[in-house]
């Protein structure tokens, strides 16, 4: 058993966005085997009730609570540095303090970072040795900086393009001095590596899974879809995700404006549900007629299952998406994005890849008139995740970093 101090950006519970459920699945992965040492923070007040539900998995915990607005106005204080944003949005000095303190009182075999922000709590201080620092980046959050600058006008497309070039020079000196740094896909793993050949040899992929218990058809599941009657049945195009996330909010409102009315004109009684929490007034503004906006909701299981097709046409996506996972598992026909497909490496006849309005059109055309075919895809799809994305197969290529201090501290 192995002291790990594991520093993490947002409360890892409940495990109802990508970022959260990737970082709720290795806390429980560390915690089963070792004492971790929790720093994370809270930036959402309905995390607020999770809180001791972490505490009872993880007892050496430190919350500190952020506040999306005024860390906002904090981060711009970095405008007069070479500093990114993102760095000074999640400083705390009480979490720091917290940190010194655990590394100084307790033998920490080795520090396992969550998202590359919080390499900045663990310093380097001359003549003070410190644990193997291991880096889950997850994504290479500086490409998805640069790709929204090129989606969005100045000035923010001009603030975009700085926080991506300020960020990309901390991911390198974070990689350079990290033991290994872990990402979600092989495309991420080349695309650091060429971004820092400087550190070719300690980047390496570390995949996402799901929870295929969970994630799993169940036949007395009710529909939320059900009509008054067989005149009124809707065909239920369905997307998922935390709607208070840009990439998700583009993705809707592209495929809401531009994908279902074309859509509609063989299909009239297809209905968009757009399914995720915090949806933002333009993405409120898409409801109607022919495109549902549930908010939060209690169980998208019931949305996944009894949809007609899922789709993720996200234009701006970086690794993995668990949603697209999640959208599998439960045996459901998916349409994607070419670079959200590619990202899980699907065989034929286990997920659709399309580009552009045309591609979606045509591809969920082709599946709503060949239901069989739709749910022969499903059910390939279950299969494949069942046999490549369990969550323990993936996380256990961390396990060979976590002991590197202890045979030192085992012959004291």
């Amino acid at each position: 058993m192995a002291n790990l101090l594991y520093l993490v950006h947002r409360l890892p519970f409940p495990p109802n966005k990508g970022d959260k459920v990737r970082s709720y699945h290795l806390l429980k992965h560390l915690s089963a085997g070792h004492r971790v040492f929790l720093g994370t923070f809270v930036d959402d007040p309905q995390d607020e009730a999770y809180v001791e539900t972490v505490r009872k998995m993880c007892p050496d915990l430190h919350v500190a609570r952020l506040h999306p607005r005024l860390a906002k106005l904090r981060s711009l204080s970095a405008l007069m540095t070479r500093d990114p944003l993102s760095l000074r949005y999640y400083q705390d000095a009480g979490l720091q303090a917290w940190v010194n303190q655990t590394l100084a009182q307790h033998a920490i075999d080795a520090t396992v970072v969550f998202s590359s922000v919080m390499a900045q709590y663990v310093q380097v201080i001359p003549g003070v040795s410190r644990p193997p620092m291991l880096v889950d980046f997850v994504d290479v959050d500086s490409a998805k900086w640069t790709q929204y600058a090129a989606s969005h006008r100045w000035p923010l497309s001009w603030l975009y393009q700085r926080e991506g070039a300020r960020l990309r020079e901390f991911e390198r000196a974070v990689a350079a001095r990290s033991e290994k740094s872990f990402f979600v896909t092989e495309s991420e793993v080349a695309l650091f590596q060429k971004m820092a050949p400087e550190c070719v040899d300690s980047v390496v992929a570390l995949s996402n899974g799901v929870d295929t218990d969970y994630f799993s058809p169940d036949a007395a599941r009710p529909s939320p879809f059900a009509g008054r009657s067989e005149q009124e049945a809707q065909i239920p195009v369905v997307f998922t995700g935390a709607m208070d996330y840009w990439p998700n909010v583009d993705a809707v409102t592209w495929f809401a404006r531009d994908i279902v009315p074309l859509l509609r004109r063989s299909w009239p009684t297809v209905r968009f549900h757009i399914v995720g929490r915090n949806p933002p007034p333009s993405v409120l503004a898409l409801a109607s007629e022919s495109v549902v906006v549930t908010g939060t909701v209690p169980d998208v299981r019931p949305y996944l299952q009894h949809a007609a097709v899922v789709v993720a046409p996200l234009r701006v996506a970086r690794g993995l998406q668990n949603k697209i996972l999640e959208a599998m598992a439960m045996g459901r026909p998916v349409v994607a994005s070419h670079t959200c497909g590619q990202a899980i490496n699907a065989r034929s006849g286990e997920l659709v890849c399309a580009s552009g309005v045309n591609g979606f059109v045509r591809a969920l055309d082709a599946l709503l008139k060949e239901p069989a075919r739709a749910v022969a895809m499903g059910q390939s799809a279950r299969l494949r995740v069942l046999q490549s994305y369990s969550w323990g197969a993936h996380l256990g290529g961390i396990d060979r970093y976590l002991n590197a201090g202890q045979p030192e501290r085992e012959m004291l």
